[in-house]
């Protein structure tokens, strides 16, 4: 059962950094918007859960950063002769960074608004058992000291339906 979280974090990294994931939908809002946001790679989306005060120290931090990872597994058994059919409770956190406070809060927001845009062109089947409603929830954090002098971060919390064995 605990390898449902590790296979739903990498099918979300995956839609995540695939060419049709993030960085389109980052340079389609740079574009609608006219904003200059820094790019984000492949390597800066994470399958990880932790805090920065941890990664600020065993990585050097290249801001910003995405991280995927599971918070819970629920086998509600709805479907009667499967091992797994319940869901799996997934969080996308994406942390921003800079020396100034200017636009922090806006760049932020325009991470998320891709993040969701991703979500929502993602509903549906996502392949091995493994379905998204499309319902998600996002959270936003204050500022505070952290990563190049501020930091702040927000979080998209989302269930993804699970039928296995």
């Amino acid at each position: 059962m605990l390898l449902l979280a590790g296979t739903s974090t990498q099918k979300v990294v995956e839609l995540l950094a695939a060419g049709s994931g993030l960085p389109a939908a980052l340079e389609a809002l740079k574009v609608q918007q006219g904003l200059i946001l820094p790019w984000i790679t492949a390597q800066q989306i994470i399958a990880q859960n932790v805090t920065p005060e941890v990664s600020g120290l065993s990585t050097v931090d290249n801001y910003p950063l995405v991280y995927v990872y599971c918070t819970k597994v629920v086998n509600s058994l709805r479907e009667k002769f499967r091992t797994f059919s319940g869901e799996v409770q997934m969080v996308i956190e994406a942390r921003v960074s800079q020396d100034r406070l200017d636009q922090i809060e806006t760049n932020l927001q325009a991470y998320m608004d891709a993040i969701t845009q991703v979500l929502d062109n993602s509903r549906g089947d996502l392949g091995a058992g493994i379905f998204f409603a499309g319902k998600y929830e996002v959270t936003f954090g204050g500022v505070k000291h952290g990563g190049r002098n501020f930091l702040q971060i927000a979080k998209v919390a989302f269930a993804l339906e699970i039928s296995a064995g």
